[in-house]
C-alpha cells in the first residue's frame, strides 16, 4: 500500500470509517470462540487468536483486542491493488443448478474457488433455498474457502429478503423453512414499530443462524407511483410511517442501534432516492423505464425514510438504477445519470449533507454493457435472457473502466452483481482513479466484518440452524403479524366473522383441507354454498414481455375488466352467492367493480389459508389500516403526480382506511 494511501486513512475519524457510532476497544478480555479450519492459531497472553496470513505472527488485524477500525486499517496496508480491487465486488455464489444466477440448494465448489481465491471476491449474495442445515453447511464451505487464502479475509454472505410471501428472482427468496410475515406492505398496515423490530430481530437470528451476515433490504422507497411494479417490497406512501418503519427494521436486523456488532446483519436500505416515483410505473431494470419523474419539491419527500435507516446508523446504502427527471438539488439541476454513477446524489446530497459515513453498494449489473437486446428487447419469438440484462442508464456509452471510475468517483464503494475488478485495477493504472479512493472503500467494507465477528468465527453449526430456522415460536409471530395485518374494506351486513349456523362455503385459491380445520363445509357445487371464499390477485398487465423484468413484473393497468377470466369467474360466483373476496394488494387496486357485488372485501398483503380463515371465521380480528390509497379509476391513476403521496382527485378508499369487525366505518386518514 502506498504510504500516502494510510496517511490518508489514519486522519479519517472513526465515523467515516462506517455507518455505526465509534466504539472503543474492548475495556475487558474476555476470549472469543474462535472457529477455523484451516488457520492455524497463535497463544499470546494467555489468550487464542487466528494466524490468518500463516506468518506465526500475531498481526493487529489478527487481534480481537483492537477495535474494528484500526484492524481495517492494518488489514487494507497489507493488501494488494488486486485484492482490494476484489474486495469491491459483490457478487454471486454460484449454485450447481443454475450457474451464474445462484439459485438451487448447492453450491458449485470449484466456481466458487476461482472466485474467492483467484479473483479475491469476499462478498456475495446467495440465492440458495433449501433446508437450514444445507444452507448453513454450505456457507460454511464458503468461508472455509475463503480462510485458505492469504489474508483469510472471510466471506459477507448477502441475501434478498426471504421471510415473505413475493419471490421473484432478482427481488427475494421463497421463505421455505424460514418464519414467513406478511409482505413490508402489511407491517405498513399496522403501523406498529415494535413488530417491524421484533421482525428484524426474528430474521436476524434465522439469517445468522444458517451463515447470511447481509441483508439486501430494507426499501426505504415510497410508493407514491401506484403502478409500480415495486410497490409490496415497501412501507407504503406515507414517509412518516415509513421513516418510522426502516428505522425499526435495521435495528432489529442490526441487532440495536448503534451499527451492526457482532450478533447482527448488517442491512442495506435502498434505493437511494426517488425510486418509488418511476414514469408510468415502468421499472427501472429496464430501459423503458429508466426515468423516476422527481420534482426539486418533492425530493425532500422521498429522502425523509432513508433518515430512519440513518439514526439507525444502517450498514450500507443502495441507490437507485432510475435518472431523476427533473430533480433539482438547491439551485442545480440532477445530472441525468442513475444514482450510482451521479455525485450530486452520493458525495452531495447522502454524505455531505446528511452525513452518511457507512458502505454504498450499488444495485446489481449497473456497469454492464447495454447491447442492444437490452435497449430495445429481444425480437419477437424469442424469449429474453439474464444474458441481456444491464442498467447503466445515463452512461451506457462509456467504457467499462469509465464507468467503474465515475462511480467511484461519485461516492460508491462497492459493486453489486459484477465480478470485474480488473477494470478498477485499470482505473487506478491509468490515473482514472487512485488507489487512495479504493482504500477508503476497502476500509469501510471490512471494519463491518470486523465488527461482526467474522474474523473470529465466520462459521455456524449447521445441525443448530435446523433448530433456529423457522423454530415454532417465530412461525407463530409471523401467523399472528399476518392475521393482523389484513384490512378489512366491505362488511355488508356484518357477513363477518361467518356463524356457525351458515358455513357451507365454495372456495377458489383457497386449501380446502384448511377450511375444514376451521369448522367449514367444502362444497363443490355454487347451488349448495351459504357463501363463496375466493382469492383474487391485484390486475396488471405483462407490457413489455421482450425485456427480462419487463417480462417478470406487474405493470400497467390496475383496474378488473370484463374479459379477464380470472374477474370473470369471480363475478359469475358473486352473482350467484354472497362472496368473500380477498385482494392480493402488491398494488393499489381498483375495486370499484368488485365492491359493488361482494359481501366483504379483505385486503391482504401475503397471507397463508391459516392466517385468513382465522380471521373469516372469527378466531382472530382484522387490524390493518391501509398503507396507501385505493384509486377509483384509471383515469384518476393517470392524472396523479408520480412522486406525490395520495393524490388521486377521489380514491375509493384513502389512506389509512379499514374496518373492524363490529363497526361500520373506522377513522380514515393517514397516520
Amino acid at each position: 500500500m502506498r504510504a500516502t494511501s494510510l496517511s490518508l486513512l489514519l486522519v479519517l475519524t472513526p465515523l467515516a470509517l462506517g455507518a455505526q457510532k465509534p466504539k472503543r476497544a474492548r475495556p475487558t478480555v474476555a476470549q472469543p470462540v474462535l472457529g477455523t479450519r484451516s488457520a492455524p492459531t497463535i497463544r499470546q497472553d494467555g489468550l487464542r487468536f487466528r494466524d490468518l496470513n500463516r506468518n506465526g505472527a500475531l498481526d493487529p488485524y489478527e487481534d480481537w483486542r483492537l477495535g474494528p477500525d484500526a484492524r481495517a486499517l492494518d488489514l487494507v496496508q497489507r493488501m494488494t491493488l488486486e485484492e482490494k480491487a476484489g474486495a469491491m465486488m459483490h457478487g454471486t455464489a454460484r449454485s450447481t443448478t443454475s450457474g451464474m444466477a445462484g439459485a438451487g440448494d448447492r453450491y458449485d465448489s470449484t466456481a466458487n474457488r476461482a472466485l474467492i481465491a483467484d479473483r479475491f471476491v469476499n462478498s456475495m449474495i446467495t440465492r440458495l433455498s433449501g433446508v437450514a442445515t444445507t444452507l448453513a453447511a454450505e456457507n460454511n464451505a464458503l468461508q472455509a474457502i475463503a480462510e485458505g487464502t492469504r489474508l483469510g479475509i472471510p466471506v459477507t454472505v448477502s441475501t434478498d429478503p426471504r421471510n415473505h410471501f413475493q419471490h421473484t428472482t432478482g427481488a427475494g427468496v421463497a421463505a421455505g423453512q424460514f418464519s414467513q410475515w406478511p409482505e413490508p406492505l402489511g407491517f405498513a398496515a399496522l403501523g406498529s414499530a415494535a413488530l417491524v423490530r421484533q421482525f428484524g430481530d426474528v430474521a436476524r437470528q434465522e439469517y445468522r443462524a444458517v451463515g447470511i451476515q447481509e441483508a439486501l433490504s430494507p426499501q426505504a422507497d415510497l410508493a407514491t407511483e401506484p403502478r409500480w411494479s415495486r410497490i409490496n417490497g415497501t412501507f407504503g406512501e406515507d414517509a412518516g410511517t415509513a421513516g418510522a418503519l426502516v428505522r425499526a427494521y435495521v435495528e432489529g436486523f442490526q441487532h440495536g442501534a448503534d451499527g451492526v456488532d457482532a450478533s447482527g446483519v448488517a442491512a442495506i436500505v435502498k434505493h437511494w432516492v426517488g425510486y418509488g416515483a418511476q414514469r408510468k410505473g415502468f421499472d427501472s431494470h429496464n430501459a423503458y423505464g429508466r426515468y423516476a419523474d422527481v420534482s426539486g419539491a418533492r425530493l425532500p419527500y422521498h429522502v425523509r425514510p432513508f433518515l430512519g435507516a440513518f439514526a439507525a446508523h444502517v450498514a450500507g446504502v443502495m441507490p437507485t438504477y432510475s435518472i431523476l427527471a427533473g430533480a433539482t438539488i438547491g439551485d442545480s439541476a440532477v445530472e441525468q445519470v442513475g444514482a450510482g454513477f451521479n455525485a450530486q446524489l452520493l458525495n452531495g446530497l447522502l454524505r455531505t449533507q446528511y452525513g452518511y459515513a457507512g458502505v454504498v453498494l450499488t444495485d446489481w449489473a449497473i456497469t454492464n454493457d447495454c447491447s442492444r437486446r437490452c435497449r430495445d428487447g429481444v425480437p419477437a419469438g424469442e424469449r429474453p435472457s439474464f444474458a441481456d440484462v444491464a442498467m447503466p442508464w445515463g452512461v451506457e456509452d462509456l467504457s467499462k473502466v469509465d464507468r467503474f471510475s465515475k462511480a467511484v468517483n461519485a461516492g460508491v464503494d462497492q459493486f453489486g452483481g459484477t465480478e470485474e475488478a480488473h477494470y478498477l485495477v485499470d482505473a487506478v493504472h491509468s490515473g482514472k482513479l487512485t488507489e487512495a479512493r479504493l482504500d477508503t472503500s476497502v476500509v469501510r467494507i471490512v471494519r463491518q466484518k470486523f465488527a461482526q465477528g467474522l474474523f473470529e468465527n465466520p462459521y455456524v453449526d449447521s445441525v443448530a440452524a435446523g433448530r433456529v430456522v423457522g423454530r415454532a415460536a417465530f412461525q407463530a409471530q409471523g401467523l399472528d403479524a399476518q392475521r393482523r395485518a389484513l384490512v378489512l374494506l366491505e362488511n355488508q351486513g356484518g357477513v363477518l366473522p361467518l356463524r356457525a349456523r351458515k358455513r357451507k362455503v365454495f372456495l377458489r385459491g383457497v386449501d380446502a383441507a384448511v377450511a375444514r380445520r376451521h369448522g367449514l363445509t367444502v362444497v363443490s357445487e355454487l347451488g349448495d354454498a351459504d357463501f363463496a371464499i375466493v382469492r383474487i390477485a391485484a390486475p396488471y398487465e405483462t407490457l413489455h414481455p421482450q425485456y427480462m423484468f419487463g417480462s417478470m413484473q406487474h405493470e400497467g393497468r390496475l383496474d378488473y375488466r370484463t374479459g379477464d377470466p380470472e374477474f370473470d369467474e369471480l363475478f359469475q360466483i358473486m352473482a350467484a352467492v354472497p362472496t368473500i373476496v380477498t385482494v392480493y394488494l402488491d398494488r393499489p387496486a381498483i375495486l370499484t367493480r368488485i365492491r359493488a357485488h361482494a359481501a366483504a372485501v379483505i385486503g391482504n398483503f401475503g397471507v397463508s389459508d391459516a392466517a385468513l380463515l382465522d380471521v373469516i371465521t372469527g378466531r382472530a380480528k382484522p387490524e390493518g389500516r391501509l398503507p396507501f390509497e385505493l384509486p377509483s379509476s384509471m383515469a384518476e391513476v393517470e392524472a396523479q403526480r408520480s412522486d406525490a403521496p395520495h393524490d388521486t382527485a377521489h380514491p375509493l378508499y384513502p389512506i389509512g382506511f379499514g374496518l373492524s369487525y363490529g363497526a361500520r366505518r373506522a377513522a380514515t386518514g393517514a397516520r
